[in-house]
């Protein structure tokens, strides 16, 4: 990824710079717990996402701690890369302990998206809700969410083969996912990756607040129209005189 022209013979840097404070943990915490899985076979039947056993035996701490576990190497690498790729300049954006935040709406929002699809009177949700599902891609999904929201024109490499803007990426892996999760029987939690984007996409629309701060801002907005309406209160302009104005 190139930052910025290029006059002069500059030359590209890759990525998006030095490791940010938060992304930094994030990434320390899940090698950190990968070791572990490695050592420890337990961990993952312990701290993996199974939605019979958040919803049977309670077992209420899985849809945090199965972000932090990956199914081998190739997983956990991409969903670094990813992390660190997006989540460096988001954080440089939002400030640590915003990103941090969204970070976790979007990975918990993952696993109850998850949870509710397990419940659901279809085949698939059955398979769900006996599987376990590990890994960051829930809040990684969050994250591209988030870098298209702002970054809507920038490239990322579809397929690591050619360039498309953010804001087309993420509709089509949306699709993809909507599509696979539907579909099922793929052995990826594709209902995951669609609830990271889906809780990223609320908590996003809803402001810094959160969603409760923009039911607050809705109701209010809509008081205040019932109101001008009552007492026939119009907006400003010179031409109007001819209405009462309280």
């Amino acid at each position: 990824m190139a930052r910025g022209p290029r006059p002069y013979g500059v030359s590209y840097s890759l990525g998006p710079g030095p490791v940010t404070p938060a992304v930094k943990a994030l990434l320390v915490a899940n090698v950190a717990m990968f070791v572990a899985e490695l050592l420890f076979r337990g961990l993952v039947p312990l701290l993996g996402l199974n939605p019979s056993h958040v919803l049977g035996r309670l077992w209420v701490w899985q849809p945090v701690t199965y972000m932090f576990l990956h199914a081998g190497i190739g997983h956990i690498l991409f969903n670094m890369l990813a992390l660190w790729m997006f989540g460096v300049e988001l954080e440089r954006l939002w400030g640590t302990a915003f990103f941090l935040r969204y970070y976790f709406v979007t990975g918990v929002g993952a696993a109850l998206t998850t949870l509710v699809v397990s419940l659901l009177p279809f085949d698939v949700a059955s398979q769900v809700y006996a599987a376990t599902t590990i890994g960051a891609s829930g809040a990684i999904y969050g994250l591209l969410l988030a870098y298209a929201y702002y970054y809507p024109d920038r490239p990322i490499l579809m397929f690591l083969l050619f360039p498309i803007p953010a804001k087309y990426f993420v509709m089509i892996i949306g699709v993809i996912s909507l599509y696979l999760s539907a579909a099922g029987g793929s052995g990826v939690a594709h209902a995951t990756h669609l609830g990271g984007l889906l809780a990223g996409y609320i908590y996003l629309k809803s402001g810094r607040g959160g969603l409760m701060a923009e039911v607050k801002y809705r109701w209010i907005k809509w008081k205040m129209n019932r109101l001008r309406r009552k007492f026939d209160v119009h907006q400003g302009g010179r031409d109007r005189w001819d209405k009462t104005v309280h």
